[in-house]
């Protein structure tokens, strides 16, 4: 759900029609680079204990987009220019409604698996932005990110409430549950190990000054992207390369979905993507790694 004009007023409801799938491309040939050097935070895998609810665990370092507690959060929308870099991101939405179809069997699946198996066996860095009920609805797969070397956690919300009026209609949180609610999905997260970040994406990108005041206490970073793919309840996989081919340049931050029932086209557009992303000599890299942690 983005600000993608005329494409995503519909992003939390109806389900998109279907298309043609397309065979793989080649596996990805740029080099791979080694996972940064973040911090990890311990704590029992999803595997081991999905339902006991992970507890934090202190880090003597800081981690990735981790900032002053108490200041306004900074807001990135984009890396370095300079340098051929790119950061894949998927998010992971889960709202009420969302999971009302699953329960009544109007929607099968919030997870494209085929997603991830594309970037495991290509062995491309991500970086996911998870909201705390698809956790909760998906911990087998929540561990399967954070085993991955190459992927790092990061934040989506508890519920993907609206955090303004007028979020792609969206149901508001109201501002007093702002912080709990992001600081319960921090700790939700942080149990399942792995690259653990303090980066955060508003759901719809939508935020205000009261919405940034309330993720001051929690030192963080909040970070948008200036490629929005469209891929929520997209027709086709067309349509969502050729958004990515019209804005992607160096430093730019991809946003896509891994939420299957409403984003049903992405893993056939990441294969385009990837295609598209060499021939401009564009290295996919986690958001850490593009913004030089």
């Amino acid at each position: 759900m983005r600000r993608l004009v005329g494409t995503l007023v519909a992003a939390v409801v109806g389900v998109a029609a279907a298309g043609c799938r397309v065979d793989p491309v080649q596996p990805w040939t740029a080099p791979t680079p080694s996972p940064s050097p973040v911090a990890v935070t311990a704590g029992p895998t999803a595997a081991a204990s999905p339902s006991a609810g992970p507890s934090p665990v202190a880090s003597p370092k800081a981690l990735p987009g981790q900032t002053r507690a108490g200041l306004l959060p900074p807001v990135v929308e984009h890396g370095s220019r300079k340098e051929h870099r790119v950061a894949l991101t998927f998010d992971a939405d889960m709202t009420d409604d969302m999971l009302r179809r699953l329960a009544r069997g109007k929607a099968t699946s919030y997870t494209n698996l085929r997603v991830l198996d594309l970037l495991e066996r290509e062995r491309v860095p991500a970086t996911f932005f998870l909201t705390g009920k698809w956790v909760r609805q998906y911990p087998e797969v929540t561990a399967r990110l954070a085993a991955n070397p190459r992927f790092e956690l990061a934040n989506h919300t508890y519920g993907h409430q609206a955090f303004t009026a007028d979020c792609y209609g969206l149901p508001q949180i109201k501002p007093a549950q702002m912080t709990a609610d992001v600081a319960k999905t921090f700790q939700l997260i942080s149990g399942y190990g792995g690259r653990q970040t303090r980066y955060f994406r508003f759901p719809g990108l939508c935020h205000d000054h009261t919405a940034l005041r309330a993720m001051a206490p929690l030192g963080l970073t909040v970070v948008d992207g200036d490629v929005v793919s469209g891929d929520p309840f997209a027709a086709d996989w067309r349509p969502i390369v050729a958004a990515v081919k019209k804005r992607v340049q160096p430093g730019s931050i991809v946003i896509m979905h891994i939420t299957e029932d409403n984003a049903r086209f992405t893993d056939e557009a990441l294969p385009h993507i990837l295609d598209l992303l060499r021939e401009r000599q564009l290295r996919p890299v986690t958001v850490s790694e593009l913004l030089g942690r």
